[in-house]
């Protein structure tokens, strides 16, 4: 059958999580840096055919057009660090690796995505400017208006506004795992396609706080000349909406799950 049935479904995520546990650094970097660039891709993919549209019909043509990149990472079985926050907690619950090792892979595996979302972003303002200072255009100009309201946005108001990153961080997360989880729920090409487009849909399109998102979003739009500086891109956006991904896919997604279909005769141990 086509369709994994959700126990059968965690007992695999538990092995993924292993898997991607033991990768190399060379193979976590390069897997993480492709994500990087595809995510990027995506990005700038949804905000050129959102131009025209407005209000929600421009959020839902985003939504629509967004999960593209993350469908090839599933299908090219690539590193997202957004995803491994919810698959390898799983597998340090079930014992099969250790809190250390769920460490390691977050590490190189966000170095990875960071480099990849940096390369794509410097290559694309190269593009959009003509390697000068001359506007870029509306792609441009969509990615700076998304970028300050990213980061200067959140400044204005203060504590509630890292609140409010860290907030939209959790429940970009935990659609965004639930992504990664459905990329397994089905043997299928198809299948494997259509299931993870339907959250990943939701978070785009509603607006959420993706990490690798913004890791292009942000110093892309520097660099086609916002003034926002490398404090406000970490301290505003970065740092609170990396911690929300955490928990949003950790706790809400990858610890729901493991507790009412995981093997629980095990002690849960972080």
């Amino acid at each position: 059958m086509d369709y994994v049935q959700p126990i059968k479904l965690i007992e695999q995520l538990v092995v993924v999580g292993e898997k991607k546990a033991s990768l190399s650094v060379r193979d976590m970097l390069l897997r993480g840096f492709l994500s990087g660039v595809l995510l990027g891709f995506a990005t700038a993919l949804a905000f050129r055919v959102s131009d025209g549209f407005t209000g929600g019909a421009a959020a839902l043509v985003m939504g629509v057009v967004f999960p593209v990149g993350f469908v090839m990472i599933v299908l090219l079985g690539l590193e997202l660090v957004t995803g491994s926050f919810a698959l390898l907690p799983m597998s340090v619950a079930d014992g099969k690796i250790s809190s250390r090792e769920m460490l390691r892979n977050w590490r190189w595996v966000f170095l990875g995505n960071l480099l990849g979302s940096l390369f794509f972003g410097g290559l694309l303002a190269l593009a959009l400017t003509g390697i000068s200072p001359a506007p870029g255009g509306g792609l441009a100009e969509k990615i700076i208006a998304v970028a300050q309201a990213k980061t200067l946005a959140y400044q204005h108001a203060g504590s509630i506004g890292w609140l409010a990153a860290f907030i939209n961080g959790i429940l970009c997360n935990w659609m965004v795992t639930l992504g990664v989880v459905l990329g397994l729920i089905s043997t299928s090409t198809l299948g494997k396609i259509i299931a993870p487009w339907l959250p990943i849909m939701t978070f785009f399109a509603l607006g959420f706080e993706h990490c690798v998102v913004n890791m292009f979003v942000i110093p892309a739009a520097m660099l086609l000349g916002a003034d926002i500086s490398v404090y406000q891109w970490w301290f505003w956006n970065q740092i609170p909406v990396t911690l929300g991904n955490l928990i949003g896919g950790s706790v809400f997604t990858g610890m729901l799950l493991y507790t009412t279909y995981g093997r629980m005769n095990k002690h849960v141990r972080f």
